[in-house]
């Protein structure tokens, strides 16, 4: 298994100071759709993670020090992606129940849906 958080906890989170990754894994089309803008956010791909391996992983995450909150549209991707992580060691992998998709319904309109 792995952890998760609700969108309300992640539009709480993005409200703070808190040091976090939110590591969103959608492909490049879909950032058109729905966005958050946070200076906290990296986009690495799904596609990208499977053939580069941590390789692709931004620097911030590597670093092991800080939360990583693993978003895609519904949460199907982040949840492998965090299962993923977690297995890699990261201990500090945690989805985002819902994705952006339930962010946009529940806490952010303006994110966008799609």
């Amino acid at each position: 298994m792995y952890p998760e958080i609700t969108a309300a906890e992640l539009g709480e989170k993005l409200k703070s100071d808190e040091a976090f990754v939110l590591l969103d894994v959608r492909e490049p089309v879909e950032l058109g759709y729905a966005k958050i803008t946070d200076p906290r956010l990296e986009n690495v791909p799904m596609s990208i993670l499977s053939r580069q391996g941590l390789n692709a992983l931004p620097e911030a995450v590597c670093a092991g020090q800080t939360p990583v909150y693993v978003l895609c549209h519904h949460g199907s991707r982040s949840a492998q992606v965090t299962m993923w992580l977690v297995q890699q060691g990261y201990k500090n992998a945690i989805n985002v129940k819902g994705g952006i998709n339930a962010y946009a319904r529940k806490v952010d309109s303006s994110v966008g849906v799609y």
